[in-house]
């Protein structure tokens, strides 16, 4: 069995969907034969994209909410349903012990994909950490640092909104 995290970019072009779905299956596909869990916090782009491929892969889902409130305050109109779908899929649905979300949460939310994870799949352009914290690039060095292998997905065409 081999658990596998996720971390990747929420702002995704629309016509970079179709190229990290087809990344991100057929990197799985390699570790759907030996059971497959996917470990994610299902939020929109790169967290969903995975949780999607994971479950389509045959494998089993564990979501990790960074807070209490956060389906209620963070996740938009357009993600909802999909979230949703995502919980109820899950195996294993954490919620971090957080009220509110915010950089700590996210931060916590993140050292437990790295705990759980034997790898992390990030969903990544490869640019430095933006210093806000809780990152993309930061869950990568975090994930580098750990010893923990990193599979870094970036189709080309992959870009970012903005």
């Amino acid at each position: 069995m081999t658990i596998i995290a996720v971390t990747g970019h929420m702002d995704l072009t629309e016509g970079s969907v179709p190229l990290v779905r087809e990344a991100l299956a057929e990197l799985l596909k390699q570790h759907a034969v030996s059971g497959l869990v996917g470990v994610s916090c299902i939020a929109k782009g790169s967290d969903s994209l995975f949780a999607e491929a994971v479950l389509a892969a045959g494998g089993r889902l564990i979501v990790v909410i960074p807070s209490r409130d956060y389906r209620r305050n963070k996740v938009k109109d357009d993600h909802a349903p999909l979230f949703d779908r995502f919980v109820e899929s899950a195996d294993e649905v954490l919620v971090m012990d957080h009220e509110t979300a915010n950089r700590q949460a996210y931060e916590a939310a993140n050292a437990v994909l790295l705990e759980r994870a034997d790898r992390l799949v990030a969903v990544w352009n490869g640019e430095p950490p933006g210093g806000k914290g809780g990152g993309t690039a930061d869950v990568v060095l975090e994930a580098r640092e750990a010893g923990l292998p990193v599979d870094v997905v970036w189709p080309d065409g992959a870009a970012r909104l903005g």
